[in-house]
C-alpha cells in the first residue's frame, strides 16, 4: 500500500518527528528505525482514516486560493463555517489538504 506522508504535517505527526529526532540525537534510537516508525505512522493514519471514521462534515467559507498540483488540492478558506449534525465552529481561517485516495492502491 503506498501512503502520502501527509499526516506528518498534522500536530501529532509533528510532536512525533520531534521526539524521534530527539531520540535521534541522544543516540535511544537509529536513524534507520526513526524512519522506519514515521513510514510505519504514515501506514496506520492512513488505514484509522480509512476504516474507522465515518462521520461527515459540511464545510461553507470563503476560497481565498485554491491549487491542484502533484494530484494534490489545496483550499484555503476563510471565515469558515463547519457543521457536524447539530454542532458548528467558525473558523477564521482554514487549509484543507486532499489527496486521491485512488493513488493509495497499488
Amino acid at each position: 500500500m503506498a501512503t502520502f506522508e501527509l499526516y506528518r504535517r498534522s500536530t501529532i505527526g509533528m510532536c512525533l518527528t520531534e521526539t524521534l529526532d530527539e531520540m535521534v540525537q541522544n543516540g535511544t534510537l537509529t536513524p534507520e528505525l526513526a524512519i522506519q516508525v514515521l513510514v510505519q505512522f504514515d501506514k496506520s493514519m492512513t488505514e484509522a482514516l480509512e476504516s474507522q471514521v465515518k462521520s461527515k462534515v459540511s464545510i461553507k467559507g470563503h476560497l481565498h486560493t485554491y491549487r491542484f498540483c502533484d494530484n494534490v488540492w489545496t483550499f484555503i478558506l476563510q471565515d469558515a463555517l463547519f457543521k457536524h449534525d447539530d454542532n458548528q465552529e467558525n473558523l477564521g481561517r482554514v487549509k484543507i489538504v486532499a489527496c486521491d485516495s485512488k493513488l493509495l492502491i497499488q
